[in-house]
């Protein structure tokens, strides 16, 4: 199929008017409380959507999306690994706080969850795909009692196999996604919504596996979409790494153009059902990937490639249709208590993220100064042998500034050097402004009871056991 042609296959229905929508019902009464769909992909960086302006990407159904979204322009995910990520949108809770700083460990079953909290206001809650936070084995099946309140379960603890992938239901039975996952999982999503569509609140969170490396797995029909030597890299990848980058990103790509017609048909869906206006829908990811900007790969690490997120909100009856963009600096614990804030919900006092939703609500920009990001102990793609290092930072409108174990080690002026090419840290003219930037993540820290110990203080505090790698060993 021509380019233009699947463009215009990709873009028709996914966002079009009720009147012309084949099936389309009247909207449903007001609910009491909103629905909630939240969507998110393992690995997608910021910079990759065509709204952001990233030429190599083919998402029609994202960019119509982000028409009618709260579009937040500086997302971070400050700690930008699996597992903790998945922990602090699941409690509101900074990483050393509920102590998930590395992958495959269990989150506390004493942790309060959103799914629980929204249990106890009344909704039904759903979980399809990628869960990652049991620690008993990636492939191992996760009991109802560790499912957090979840009451819909289809998930798999970790896979990035995503042609021959398995997942559990309610009982200890492995059963297969039929085709590429994503897909699969989001005609569950699909089928979910339209069974609930009910006078009573649902909310359901959709996590897909790619655009995670293995890059080059996505259907054919994609792939063909992305010559490798077609890919325009950004400004920040060496000379020597430009032949291996086109190769993954192309892959990359091929991924994500797989994905966005899956957020036309999940919006496709929710219109269908007539729960549109009052469902608060929100695409993100649970952090970026490097993919040899800097020379560097993956994520961990504090630069913009990884720690950036995209984070569309829609909520027509809230927050209205237009099109608006925050530039709040919005963090992985802040999403649980703003989510329930849009419900009307007050966050539990285990919380330690920001509610954004009141300015939200009243067309306000939210407020916050700066964006915290921390490596507490580095492992597997960012070992010590190449580089790895504990480290804390933060992320303000401009500036990213970070320090490690020997102090100030970053300093980026984001605004006149969005490629990061420019370290200014330990410059004298710079003096000032790092004094000043100092003074905040001292506060930061302060603020979230964070010592800034070495890693093995923190893995031996937890009960931990890594490898070579620094990596918690995990089955299959």
């Amino acid at each position: 199929m021509r380019r233009r042609q699947f463009l215009g296959t990709l873009v028709a229905g996914a966002l079009m008017p009720a009147a012309v929508q084949p099936g389309a019902r009247r909207p449903a009464p007001r609910r009491r409380r909103p629905n909630i769909v939240f969507v998110f992909a393992d690995q997608w960086r910021a910079q990759a959507t065509g709204y952001a302006g990233d030429p190599n990407v083919i998402t029609p159904n994202l960019d119509r999306l982000a028409e009618h979204s709260v579009q937040f322009t500086h997302a971070v995910s400050g700690c930008p690994v699996c597992s903790p990520y998945r922990a602090s949108l699941m409690t509101g809770q900074y990483w050393l706080t509920h102590g998930v700083f590395v992958n495959d460990v269990c989150l506390n079953l004493k942790a309060v969850t959103i799914s629980q909290v929204l249990d106890d206001a009344g909704y039904v809650t759903a979980y399809i795909g990628k869960w990652h936070l049991d620690g008993h084995g990636r492939s191992a099946f996760i009991p109802r009692e560790r499912r957090r309140g979840f009451h819909f379960w289809k998930t798999m603890e970790c896979t990035h196999d995503y042609n021959n992938s398995f997942y559990y239901a309610d009982e200890p039975v492995k059963l297969k996604w039929d085709g590429y996952d994503a897909v699969a999982q989001t005609q569950e999503a699909q089928r979910y919504i339209q069974g609930h569509s009910g006078e009573r609140p649902f909310a359901l969170f959709l996590s897909w596996g790619p655009p995670h490396d293995p890059y080059g797995t996505a259907p054919e029909e994609f792939r063909k979409l992305h010559d490798p030597q077609a890919i325009r890299l950004r400004p920040n990848v060496p000379q020597e790494c430009a032949e291996k980058a086109r190769k993954d990103l192309a892959g990359y790509y091929a991924h994500i153009s797989a994905l966005d017609p899956c957020i036309g048909e999940l919006l496709r869906t929710i219109k269908e059902t007539g729960i549109e206006d009052n469902t608060v829908f929100v695409f993100t990811s649970d952090h970026g990937d490097l993919l040899y900007s800097l020379g560097r790969q993956k994520k961990q690490q504090p630069f913009e490639e990884s720690i950036r997120v995209p984070f569309l909100l829609r909520y027509p009856e809230g927050l209205g249709n237009e099109p608006r963009a925050v530039d709040t600096l919005l963090n992985t614990p802040d999403i649980m208590p703003t989510l329930l804030g849009l419900c009307g919900i007050k966050p539990p006092p285990s919380v330690e993220g920001a509610d954004f939703s009141s300015p939200l609500l009243r067309g306000k920009t939210p407020h916050a100064e700066a964006a915290l990001l921390m490596c507490p102990a580095p492992f597997g793609n960012w070992p010590r042998k190449i580089g790895g290092r504990e480290c804390r930072g933060i992320r303000t409108r401009q500036h990213t500034y970070v320090r490690d174990l020997n102090g100030p080690w970053l300093l980026y002026d984001n605004e006149r050097d969005p490629s990061q090419l420019d370290n200014l840290c330990g410059r004298p003219e710079h003096a000032d402004l790092q004094k000043h930037l100092d003074e905040i993540l001292k506060k930061r820290l302060q603020e979230t009871h964070d010592e800034f110990r070495p890693a093995d203080d923190y893995l031996k505090a937890w009960g931990y056991k890594v490898d070579e790698t620094g990596a918690v060993p995990y089955t299959q």
